[in-house]
Parts: C-alpha cells; sequence; structure tokens
C-alpha cells in the first residue's frame, strides 16, 4: 500500500522570514503613542445632617475583669481534656492532669464550645481491657452520652 501525502494548507505553509532591514524601517516609522490617564473623581460623600447628630451620654466606667453573662462557674475541679472522639463508638479519649484519677462510678461534666452534660463513668478502657481506675499517664478511653469534641475540657463533679 503506497503511503499517501497529507495536502498542505495555511496551517501548513511556512512564514516568510523578515530581514532585519525592513524591520527596522518598520519600527523607525511607527511612533508608540502615550497612554492618556484620567484623573479619579473622589466618591461622593454621604450628607450627614448636622442637626439629627446627638452626643452619647456618658457611661459609667465597666469594672476591669469583664465576665461574660452566660459562662458560669466550672461545676467542679478541672481533671482532664479530650484529645480525640470516635463518633462510630461514642468513646472519648482523655489526657487527665497530673495528680488525678478517675474510677469507674465518678460523676463528670464534660463542657466546650457546644458540648455541656454530665454523666456517670460506667467503662473505661486501656488497650482495649476494661480497668476500675486510670491515672494521669495511662491513655484511655471513655464511653460518653453525648458528642464530645476535642479539646472539651472535663472536670470532676463528685466520686
Amino acid at each position: 500500500m503506497a503511503a499517501r501525502r497529507k495536502a498542505k494548507g495555511k496551517a501548513g505553509a511556512r512564514r516568510k522570514k523578515v530581514t532585519r532591514a525592513k524591520r527596522s524601517k518598520t519600527t523607525k516609522a511607527r511612533k508608540k503613542s502615550a497612554k492618556k490617564t484620567f484623573a479619579r473623581r473622589p466618591s461622593p460623600k454621604k450628607a450627614t445632617p448636622t442637626a439629627a447628630v446627638k452626643p452619647r451620654p456618658a457611661v459609667p466606667s465597666a469594672p476591669s475583669v469583664a465576665v461574660a453573662p452566660t459562662a458560669a462557674a466550672p461545676p467542679g475541679k478541672r481533671i482532664g481534656v479530650v484529645i480525640h472522639y470516635y463518633s462510630q463508638l461514642s468513646v472519648a479519649i482523655l489526657q487527665l492532669e497530673p495528680g488525678t484519677t478517675l474510677r469507674l462510678g465518678d460523676v463528670i461534666h464534660v463542657r466546650g464550645h457546644t458540648t455541656d452534660f454530665s454523666q456517670k463513668v460506667e467503662s473505661l478502657e486501656v488497650d482495649h481491657a476494661l480497668v476500675a481506675e486510670v491515672g494521669p499517664k495511662d491513655d484511655f478511653g471513655l464511653k460518653v452520652g453525648e458528642h464530645v469534641r476535642e479539646h472539651d475540657i472535663v472536670y470532676s463533679v463528685r466520686p
């Protein structure tokens, strides 16, 4: 079978080279036109009626320490922080503070940005084994009744 040649159209045509002499003549003939710059107009200001503006009354000085009205005092002693949460199992991984322990039967309160509930400790696990008490150096999981988030604070309400 014989090979067929492609037909050359405009795409296949080669461009003619322009010599230097022609280029220099064309550039000398053309002058670049200067860009026109327009002055920016100031934005119109809103008119404020002078008669309608009233001076504000003096506000008595507030105390130096401001307390949010919705923030209540912590419900007990801070014992730890949630470092991870497994939503499928409803298990929170806690990190206890030094010098604290947590036992089965203790009542804890979990408080965070969107979390605020109390519950009794019913299940503590260390390495998938049930334990009765955990200390600050143990990595342990705690079965929780509601959704918790990382950085939520855990308080001990009563033993």
